[in-house]
């Protein structure tokens, strides 16, 4: 498969299964083998073998999932790293400098906003956040000094939809850089660059691995988009070598496994979430369900233009606070634990858990509400726990 078939030519399942992963030319081995290795002989001084000489500038186990992640974001070059977070902070550090500002939706990942918060902003960056939703209200909030505009979308944990496209043309008549976190949609159900974003981040921990057996992260962009005169790409690969936070290649191994059921696995996801969510509409023991695939949620229209379908992340309002803990402490399928997007289902009390550090702040989760990362198990079992659960609480 060329690259430009991997990104042009075949079905996203297709590309899940085979971009990148050329079978081993020695042996005929279906599966590119797993080069746990830090160091490479050279042919002569300087004489690298396809062009690797020490695993922190490349390896290529890392190299056959870069391949992979940017085929199915539509991106040309794809970064793979050690975390999530390890991800973010390159990207920022190859965009800001003292003085920039970020703008950031009031309902993001707290580890995201808790990095810009405690890292960025004492380093001299700015930070603000607005309900990416409200048109007018990005446009009032960005800065002559804004570079870079941060969304989710779903947001995490309140699943808000906004519209990448709208927001896009927004910040690049400002001539900021447009960041989404795709974590919770995975490249399957979105593909932000296709809708005009310029930077797609991934906790590749997350569905893309699918399995919660592996950390990581990923950015991916296409070539061309100039930062102070240097080609953004290039920045995060100079990082990527010259702070070092890669992914190792067994971790790498591990996710380009994950990714090859992804399709099938969002689908399972989808298809579990629409249903509990479709269960729990009019419980009286819920203020609200937090799901963009019912049709009474503000942002359904929007997400079923720019999605494939719904994911598998929902969110529920219970009335109290005390209702949402013992909720969250008592189901039995749903184990109470942080992440999200394995095969498994995890509850999580987002107020206490991910959402910790931004207590007092513009992104506090209220703690009546109570994630839910629904798996693969059997519909009806995932809806009689939480049903049952809520009636004990």
């Amino acid at each position: 498969m060329s690259p430009d078939q991997s990104a042009h030519d075949f079905d996203f399942a297709t590309r899940a299964i085979r971009a990148g992963q050329a079978f081993d030319p020695t042996t005929g081995a279906v599966i590119p083998p797993l080069y746990l290795t830090t160091t490479f002989v050279q042919d002569g001084i300087g004489g690298f073998r396809s062009g690797y000489e020490y695993t922190r500038g490349g390896n290529p186990t890392r190299t056959s999932l870069e391949t992979q992640l940017a085929s199915l974001e539509g991106a040309d070059r794809g970064f793979s790293f050690a975390s999530g977070l390890a991800a973010e902070d390159t990207l920022l550090r190859a965009i800001l400098t003292p003085g920039d500002h970020v703008l950031m939706g009031n309902d993001v990942y707290g580890g995201t906003h808790r990095l810009v918060t405690w890292v960025h902003v004492p380093w001299g960056v700015g930070l603000s956040t607005v309900e990416m939703g409200e048109l007018d209200a990005v446009r009032a909030a960005i800065r002559p000094e804004t570079r870079v505009v941060w969304l989710e979308t779903p947001s995490n944990p309140l699943m808000k939809i906004t519209d990448i496209a709208a927001v896009a043309e927004i910040a690049h008549a400002a001539g900021a850089v447009v960041v989404v976190d795709n974590t919770f949609a995975s490249p399957y159900l979105q593909q932000p660059l296709a809708l005009g974003a310029d930077v797609v981040v991934h906790s590749t921990t997350k569905y893309l691995g699918g399995h919660s057996d592996v950390l990581g992260g990923a950015v991916l962009l296409n070539s061309g988009i100039e930062v102070r005169g240097e080609d953004l790409a290039d920045r995060v690969a100079f990082l990527q070598f010259g702070v070092g936070p890669v992914s190792g290649p067994l971790d790498a191994w591990l996710t380009t496994r994950g990714i090859k059921t992804l399709h099938v696995r969002m689908d399972r996801h989808s298809a579990n979430a629409q249903a509990l969510a479709e269960a729990l509409v009019g419980h009286p023991k819920l203020a609200r369900v937090y799901y963009p695939g019912l049709p009474e949620h503000p942002g359904h229209e929007l997400a079923a233009r720019q999605m494939r379908s719904f994911g598998g992340m929902l969110s529920i309002e219970l009335h109290d606070e005390a209702s949402a803990r013992g909720f969250a402490e008592s189901t039995q399928l749903f184990q109470l634990a942080e992440s999200l997007g394995g095969i498994e289902s995890l509850v999580c009390y987002p107020s206490e858990m991910t959402h910790a550090s931004v207590r007092g702040t513009a992104l506090e989760v209220s703690p009546a509400v109570v994630r839910l990362s629904v798996g693969l198990e059997g519909a009806d079992d995932l809806i009689a726990d939480v049903l049952d659960t809520l009636a004990r609480v």
